[in-house]
């Protein structure tokens, strides 16, 4: 009991230390939001590298050709003139008030499809465009994402700026939730601290002359994550992320419990390749927090209260400072408030998982991440 007393005090100090950053993260997101915008509007190349067909897609891509932005130009990528995705581009493309393009990037052999999609479309990108902007198919961004997400590049110090997902169940369903649950610990990760800044490569903007120079499409070869591997180019460089509370991207859908645990497990793998200094405290912090509080619990222990409260607390907080962002719902509010120490005993599950394999299946394709610089392609579905 000694021993247990003992993890369950640690337990409660850090949950008392996140929820301090939790109360932070939410004071930087009311001031950014507050800004005035810098009149920032270069030409700007959007990207958005897709696979296949998925639930809303229509909607996400829609907004994408309708941006409240003076000039710029919309590629949509694929690996194959077959997608089924590119007869829903061409419809978009008749109505688009922009300029937007298909491209064929073909199939990846030395790195992630994504990746490589990326890497072909850079080069295929006006040159008259300052401002490469990366997007996922699966955000739905908002009409003035685009110009937000690109404003703070008006202080050319800095490396680059970037939102975050935030995933809104669309029927609802437990793992539809719990999945919100256990992202939105990430998304908080995110705040004032431009050094610890990440960037999320769904919702990323970059100055050309910055993407160039620090020669991140050879840095993407063999890779399979572009948004850890342009963190890292970044952070080598000493050049600050900026976190755009305004672009928290809204990622609409559901899915069921299968689904949940390979997303999640899988980005626990890739975070193991790309980031192993993150993947131990994290082993060991969901370690100690299913320790303090379940083992709390089935001890009829006083301390899963102050852990549960403290948690409960953050997610509030957190839950809150969104919603000035996004749209979100009582139910949704409670989900984030009640499911939280699942989502923490997911993420033990997934961290466990992340140390017995390297294997992630996406978007159709099997690799095995051998090093952050080799992922080997094991098959692909038709």
């Amino acid at each position: 009991m000694v021993v247990y007393y003992f993890l369950a005090a640690i337990s409660c100090w850090l949950g008392l230390q996140s929820l301090l950053s939790g109360i932070r993260y939410a004071a930087y997101v009311r001031r950014e939001t507050s800004r005035p915008l810098p009149d920032f509007q270069p030409f700007v190349s959007v990207i958005a590298p897709g696979r296949g067909l998925e639930p809303g897609l229509v909607d996400n891509l829609r907004p994408l050709v309708s941006q409240d932005y003076r000039r710029y130009e919309v590629l949509f990528v694929f690996d194959s003139a077959d997608d089924p995705a590119i007869k829903i581009v061409d419809e978009l493309r008749s109505t688009a008030g922009v300029t937007t393009r298909t491209v064929i990037a073909g199939p990846a052999t030395d790195s992630g499809q994504k990746v490589h999609n990326l890497r072909v479309a850079v080069n295929e990108t006006d040159p008259q465009s300052e401002v490469l902007v990366f997007v996922d198919t699966d955000a739905r961004p908002a009409k003035k994402w685009l110009r937000q997400l690109v404003a703070p590049l008006a202080d050319e110090t800095l490396g680059a700026s970037t939102g975050y997902r935030w995933f809104i169940p669309a029927r609802g369903g437990i793992a539809s939730r719990l999945r919100s649950v256990w992202n939105a610990s990430v998304a908080s990760a995110l705040g004032s601290d431009s050094a610890k800044n990440f960037c999320w490569g769904g919702s990323t903007a970059i100055r050309r002359t910055t993407f160039t120079s620090l020669n991140v499409s050879e840095r993407w070869r063999g890779t399979v994550s572009d948004d850890f591997t342009i963190t890292r180019v970044l952070k080598e460089a000493k050049l600050p992320i900026h976190f755009t509370p305004n672009c928290l991207v809204a990622s609409v859908g559901d899915c069921d419990f299968k689904e949940l645990l390979e997303f999640t497990t899988r980005q626990i793998k890739i975070t193991r390749v790309y980031s192993p200094h993150l993947w131990l405290p994290l082993l060991l912090g969901s370690a100690l927090f299913a320790i303090a509080f379940f083992g709390g619990l089935m001890l009829a222990s006083i301390f899963p209260l102050p852990i549960f409260t403290l948690g409960a607390t953050k997610s509030l907080i957190r839950f809150r400072a969104v919603s000035r962002v996004l749209p979100t719902s009582r139910i949704d509010l409670l989900a984030h408030v009640l499911l939280w120490p699942f989502a923490s005993l997911l993420y033990l599950y997934n961290a466990i998982a992340a140390g017995f394999s390297r294997r992630i299946k996406w978007r159709g394709i099997t690799y095995e991440l051998k090093s952050p610089t080799e992922a080997v392609i094991i098959s692909r579905d038709s």
